[in-house]
């Protein structure tokens, strides 16, 4: 068994955890600076992860975009957005060629070590760097895989299992949107 399939990539968000509220300002994969107030009137459904993932971020992002499709129209009420747990490997130009093979509506979100630390406090999720020899560059990351859903007003709401059914987080966010 290696770290990355039973070890700290599957570290979840607590669902018990007292509310809070998105923020951060990162640089988004096209060189917009973005806040979390950029995206107020619409639902956020948050990813963390990294561009050198093997199996979790591919599958996770994988399912954003079948919700995504399957939502249909009431789709533009949701911002789905990838924030990096690498910044050091994913920069915005990397997210760029990485982010949209799942689909254009999903943004990619990254900046400096100090910037993701404070956003994945915020966020109240786990991240370490972890050495494997093996991985791109002689490391992995594990981190929180869950998605974490925020209201149009920012507050956190729900978390989703990156392994969800999809039609189970669509149906969810249609009673939450009003589709």
């Amino acid at each position: 068994m290696t770290e990355r399939n039973q070890g700290p990539v599957a570290a979840r968000v607590d669902p018990e955890a007292e509310s809070f509220t998105a923020d951060f300002e990162l640089t988004d994969h096209t060189g917009m600076v973005q806040t979390d107030e950029d995206f107020r009137g619409r639902w956020m459904l948050v990813f963390f992860g990294f561009a050198n993932c093997p199996d979790v971020c591919p599958m996770g992002l994988a399912t954003i975009t079948q919700v995504m499709d399957e939502l249909g129209t009431p789709s533009s009420a949701v911002q789905p957005l990838f924030i990096t747990v690498d910044p050091e490997r994913d920069t915005p130009s990397a997210l760029a060629n990485y982010v949209p093979q799942f689909g254009q509506g999903i943004l990619g979100l990254s900046g400096p070590p100090d910037q993701i630390e404070r956003t994945a406090e915020t966020f109240r999720i786990y991240y370490q760097k972890i050495e494997e020899a093996s991985a791109p560059d002689g490391y992995t990351m594990g981190h929180t895989s869950s998605f974490l859903l925020f209201d149009p007003e920012g507050e956190f709401v729900r978390i989703y299992e990156y392994d969800d059914e999809p039609g189970l987080i669509v149906t969810d966010l249609r009673e939450r949107i009003g589709a």
